[in-house]
This record gives C-alpha cells, sequence and structure tokens, in this order.
C-alpha cells in the first residue's frame, strides 16, 4: 500500500459527504450571516466578531478542501474485500490480553479514526500489528508510549 494511499469503507466516505454537504450548506450559511452581523456594527478593524466568523469561514473552507482531496484520493473498501477470516478495513476485532481482558476495535483508514469510538487506524502500531491475522493468532505491538502489548484475537466481525 502508498503511504498517500487513503482507505475508507463505504460507511466512511458517507459519513464525509454527509459532513461535506453540511459545510457547503447549513454551515456556510451560518457562517456568512455571521459576518453580515458583524460588519453591520461598523469599523472592521477592530470588530471582534468580524474576526472571528472570517476564521471559521477559513477554517470551513480549509475542512471542505481537505474533505474533497480525501474523497478524490479515496480507495474504497467493498465489503465483499473484506473476509471474516482475517482482520482488514472495516473489521471489529476482539482481543484478549494475556491476563484474559477483552477489548475490542474496529480497523479504519486513517482519516477516519476516532479513539472514543474505539475506532483504529490501519496504520496505527496496534492496527498494523492486526492486519491481515485470523482468530487464533497472537499479536503485539509497541504503543506509542512505548509499552509492549500483546493479545489473542478472539473474534473478528464485519
Amino acid at each position: 500500500m502508498a503511504s498517500n494511499e487513503i482507505i475508507l469503507t463505504p460507511e466512511d466516505r458517507d459519513e464525509l459527504i454527509r459532513e461535506l454537504a453540511e459545510r457547503e450548506g447549513s454551515i456556510n450559511d451560518e457562517i456568512i450571516e455571521d459576518l453580515k452581523e458583524a460588519r453591520s456594527y461598523g469599523d472592521l478593524s477592530e470588530n471582534a466578531e468580524y474576526d472571528a466568523a472570517k476564521e471559521e469561514q477559513s477554517k470551513n473552507a480549509a475542512r471542505i478542501n481537505e474533505i474533497r482531496q480525501i474523497l478524490a484520493m479515496a480507495k474504497i473498501v467493498n465489503s465483499a474485500d473484506i473476509t471474516s477470516m482475517s482482520v482488514s478495513i472495516g473489521t471489529t476485532v476482539e482481543l484478549q490480553d494475556v491476563k484474559g481482558k477483552k477489548t475490542s476495535f474496529t480497523i479504519v483508514g486513517t482519516t477516519a479514526t476516532d479513539s472514543l469510538r474505539r475506532r483504529i487506524s490501519n496504520e496505527s502500531p496496534a492496527g498494523a500489528a492486526m492486519i491481515g491475522h485470523v482468530v487464533g493468532d497472537k499479536v503485539s505491538f509497541t504503543t506509542p508510549a512505548g509499552e509492549v502489548r500483546e493479545y489473542t484475537i478472539t473474534k473478528i466481525t464485519r
């Protein structure tokens, strides 16, 4: 896999398309209204509301461009490409550590990571260690903090 390749599940692509539509639509409309209101206050050189609205406009435009670039470059992994026999992008992996504690992660492309939803990148130390493995395999990886973690894959689902 090329280092600049972006891999998305169909769900991740749909989520980005929804975000793009929202940013180009309602969010952009709100920013335009904020700018109009701030302009009505007069002198723009010392207008904090205007500066804040311009900053939001810039951030929104940057995110719109980022999403467009992601969607243009992304490789979509279809569920037909994912086998339930091995870990790949789009699968949820249940792991058990040496003490018997279980945890699970969903493997996603780098742009769809979300630690709060336990979605880890296929390029993260844990994700990379699991890709291609099957139930019963032992995997180990070093965390960014330098700790070595060892797990056994107990279940793989889509």
